[in-house]
């Protein structure tokens, strides 16, 4: 399955793992040859527009190697001619976001059929016990670059190091706070690698990314004929996270109607799928993570008091890249070098004054937004050694960036404010709805809720 959006992408592949499909993900085309060049999937999934080449591009490449390949094209962007183009190439079909999942699987069935190939049925939930690595996986290691994956060399990240290995051979609930793009999913992950349940699954599951009507069966799973469209039995987060980890990502973004049976669950370690009428015991560690202050949340009526305390036993928080002195240049040439050979580019080096100008910057994106840049940059510079013109005008040119002001009259409302912070944050992102979630500390769901309140959906 290959998409740009890893949240999309994240979605897409529990629910084909629930449907029982072994599933293998790309970010983009160069990837995607190499694993089914590798892997030799039956289907491929692919979204039409991504970076550097399309889906079509894509669906040409893998046809040339093999001409039965069964490739299905989704997109968010359809017109008439894309879809006529697509079959003419070869797709065996052509399907739009958002998707209808019913429809996915009638497609994917019919064309393992024609392959000769079925769906794996899922395992009876009162026996789903989590795989474990043929191999074990081998703990993160304390090196001077990081913990694992885990990286900085700064004061503040070697705190958050000695806390994580402090805390990761509990079975306790960990609250991990942090702004958007500070490494949440990272660190719950190092915490796993360092936890005696590293042989088994690791599950991130972002709460912020599921439709509203989905999140009940994916958490908690569902029985056939639970609800319209409940054509099998499907196991939910816990008993495909069991004798692992369970991550939580965005907790705050929750549903408030759900939270107390999530507090359930968690409490008695019993949980019964939607429409089902046994119960089924689980071992699961369950981490959390929000870019919002939990406090200020509990204090608004977003998240529930008891569930905070259920989830906040431990409690790990990431400090902003601008607060990380000495990580930005560092971060900035590992970026620069492993972005490099991912591309299959020889340069990787980065200038002084290149350096000089990102760590002016005040990383409102944090790391994530800082790799982010890094990737551009080294496409743009290929070969070359980064200079500042390969870097983005709102990095390179300051004075524009702080230039903006904000004045309002003495009656404003706090509705008058925001309105105003969001339509200028999309002015200087190009109206790129997830930079300006991550540059005002939000989700992408709250941007376009907060579009369709003030009537801004259309640029």
């Amino acid at each position: 399955m290959v998409d740009d959006d890893p949240t999309f992408r994240d979605v897409l592949e529990l629910r084909l793992q629930k449907w029982g499909y072994k599933v293998r993900v790309a970010q983009d085309a160069r990837e995607a040859e190499e694993l089914a060049r590798d892997w030799a999937p039956d289907v491929v999934l692919s979204d039409v527009v991504m970076p550097e080449a399309s889906g079509l591009d894509l669906l040409n490449r893998l046809r040339r190697t093999d001409p039965d390949r069964t490739v299905i094209l989704l997109t968010a962007h359809a017109t008439i001619e894309m879809a006529v183009d697509a079959m003419k190439t070869g797709a065996v079909d052509f399907l739009t976001k958002p998707l209808d999942y019913q429809n996915l699987r009638s497609v994917i069935e019919a064309a393992l059929q024609r392959r000769g190939h079925a769906a794996e049925e899922p395992e009876p939930a009162v026996e789903r016990r989590a795989p474990v690595t043929e191999e074990p996986t081998p703990p993160a290691i304390l090196t001077e670059d990081g913990l694992g994956d885990f990286l900085g060399r700064s004061p503040a990240m070697k705190a958050v190091f000695a806390l994580i290995r402090s805390i990761a051979d509990s079975d306790a609930s960990v609250l991990i706070t942090g702004e958007s793009g500070t490494g949440k999913e990272v660190a719950a992950a190092t915490i796993h690698r360092l936890s005696r349940r590293r042989n088994g699954p690791f599950l991130p599951l972002n709460t912020a990314a599921i439709p509203r009507d989905l999140m009940e069966s994916e958490i908690f799973g569902h029985e056939k004929g639970a609800f319209t469209g409940a054509v099998s039995a499907r196991a939910g987060c816990f008993e495909l996270a069991d004798g692992g980890t369970l991550f939580l990502d965005e907790i705050g973004e929750m549903p408030k109607e759900l939270q107390p049976k999530l507090l359930r669950v968690l409490d008695q370690a019993r949980i019964r799928r939607l429409g089902g009428s046994r119960e089924f015991e689980f071992d699961v560690r369950t981490l959390a993570a929000t870019n919002r202050d939990p406090r200020a949340a509990v204090e608004e009526g977003i998240l529930r008091e008891d569930l905070y305390f259920r989830l906040n036993v431990l409690h790990v928080h990431l400090p902003p890249l601008r607060e990380r002195d000495g990580d930005v240049p560092f971060l900035a040439r590992h970026f620069a070098a492993t972005l490099s050979r991912k591309h299959g580019y020889g340069g990787g080096e980065v200038r002084d004054d290149t350096i000089g100008l990102l760590e002016a910057y005040p990383w409102p994106g944090n790391v994530r937004e800082l790799r982010n840049i890094m990737e551009r940059a080294v496409v743009l510079a290929r070969d070359e050694i980064i200079r500042p013109d390969h870097l983005p005008p709102y990095v390179t040119n300051p004075v524009r960036r702080n230039s903006g002001s904000y004045s309002f009259p003495p009656n404003a409302t706090v509705a008058d404010v925001e309105r105003e912070l969001i339509l200028k944050t999309l002015d200087e992102t190009g109206y790129n709805k997830t930079e300006t979630a991550r540059r005002l500390g939000v989700t992408p769901r709250t941007i376009y809720s907060k579009l369709k309140v003030y009537r801004l959906e259309k640029k």
